[in-house]
């Protein structure tokens, strides 16, 4: 069988191509991203071949695989429609994969690629996993009966997907484009809960996921004393931080991990207690915690002459919190410069004062103009970056062309953060040295 992936550097559709690939299907994809994406490493290594016109000839054999945020009037989709091959959507793809094998399902509006990572990691150096990475990351050997997979709830994708864990880090307002409001989201995540076959791992702490209806056992973990699992002690290290997790009041053990926050804690305990869970041991589970590198754009450091710069994904107003709380934590002396690209109209418009309340604690911010490919500015007039950066003080827009704004700052930290590309920033701004 061939496939054909629209959208292939997208973050989830290069996994899934790379997964199909390493399943022994035939995968090539279109894209109209000319420049290069962190996500393609995995593509490129594979010999994917990518398309970016519509000359090459498609054969009747060909499934189309697709991701929503190409839109059902892109041409290429428009394309193959008329030739009649048979279109899949992407979810419905993924869907089919979880049922091959015993799959872990990582859940939340936040944390999901750091969590999966970590479990991954874990699991791959001790009994072995496939994975499914929301950050270009895929790899499949049908000789793994596990396999650990980034659940999106985009549109509520999630939905599709047959798990035999489930893992929920969290629930908030995100993508309200495509949810009526918070219930709905709960009432979504609900839904996914009850699909899971064994256990459900699930953060305590957070108040949406406590309203969680369904049949299943719920794990609950966090720092609160209500929890299954207690995370106390927590200490912040020049490497990271250290903590100790009790199952109830008998100490499971204490942990080290090389990053810094309470977030990153709460997801490095719900890889914890999933490893536990699936028969690793506690001594290998803090060994490799210690070696844990976090997937690409998730708080890529550099030093870059006097300056840090980060580099990460963050794009909703609490993981901007997440990000700015660690740089804090690690960085004490330095000033923190944020750099941000903000990504759909929507979310731009839906969390305008959250934004504006996140940012306002940095010691400076920049923000581009609205980086969007599935949504139309038309309809959302008078939407743009500006209705953030003139509520905070000394605010102010930048573009690769006016980078040099940035060049006279000195032992500081600069935050690029946004699920836009922000390769193209980062490189303008190392070409003022």
């Amino acid at each position: 069988m061939k496939y054909y992936c629209l959208g292939i550097k997208g973050t989830g559709m290069s996994s899934l191509a790379q997964i199909l690939y390493d399943l022994g299907y035939e995968v090539f994809g279109y894209d109209d991203v000319l420049d290069y994406k962190f996500t393609q490493k995995g593509l490129d290594d594979r010999g994917i071949r990518i398309y970016s016109d519509s000359k090459h000839i498609l054969e009747k054999d060909v499934v189309v695989t697709y991701s929503v945020a190409m839109g059902e009037e892109h041409p290429e989709l428009q394309r193959v429609r008329q030739l009649g091959l048979k279109v899949k959507k992407y979810n419905e793809v993924v869907g089919e994969i979880t049922k091959m094998f015993n799959t872990i399902a990582v859940a939340g509006t936040h944390g999901k690629t750091t969590t999966s990572s970590l479990i991954k990691h874990i699991i791959n150096n001790t009994i072995g996993c496939n994975y499914f990475i929301g950050a270009g990351d895929g790899n499949v050997s049908k000789n793994n009966k596990l396999f650990v997979l980034e659940s999106d709830e985009f549109n509520k994708h999630f939905l599709t997907y047959e798990a035999s864990y489930a893992i929920i880090t969290n629930i908030e307002k995100e993508h309200m484009e495509c949810y009526k409001d918070l219930d709905d989201i709960i009432n979504t995540f609900s839904e996914f809960a009850s699909h899971t076959q064994e256990k459900i791992i699930a953060c305590g702490d957070d108040i949406n996921v406590r309203k969680l209806k369904c049949d299943v056992p719920i794990i609950y973990y966090g720092f609160n004393n209500d929890n299954d699992y207690i995370i106390r002690g927590k200490e912040t290290t020049q490497d990271g931080s250290r903590f100790d997790l009790y199952e109830g009041s008998e100490l499971v053990g204490t942990f080290n991990i090389p990053l810094f926050g309470k977030p990153m804690i709460l997801d490095a305990t719900a890889a914890i207690i999933t490893c536990i869970n699936h028969g690793v041991e506690i001594e290998d589970i803090k060994s490799l915690l210690s070696t844990f590198k976090n997937a690409k754009r998730r708080f890529a450091e550099e030093i870059v002459g006097s300056n840090v710069i980060i580099d990460d994904y963050a794009h909703h107003p609490t993981e901007i919190k997440s990000v700015l709380d660690a740089v804090r934590e690690k960085y004490k002396d330095r000033k923190i410069i944020v750099v941000f690209v903000p990504n759909t109209y929507s979310r731009t418009k839906d969390f305008t004062r959250e934004f504006i309340e996140v940012l306002k604690d940095a010691d400076k911010v920049y923000l581009t103009e609205i980086d969007c490919n599935r949504e139309d500015s038309k309809d959302y007039p008078g939407i743009s970056s500006h209705i953030i950066t003139d509520k905070i003080e000394g605010a102010d827009i930048i573009s690769d062309e006016t980078i040099d704004k940035l060049k006279n700052l000195e032992n500081s930290v600069i935050c690029f953060l946004g699920c836009a590309p922000v390769a193209h920033l980062i490189n303008a701004y190392k070409g003022l040295f």
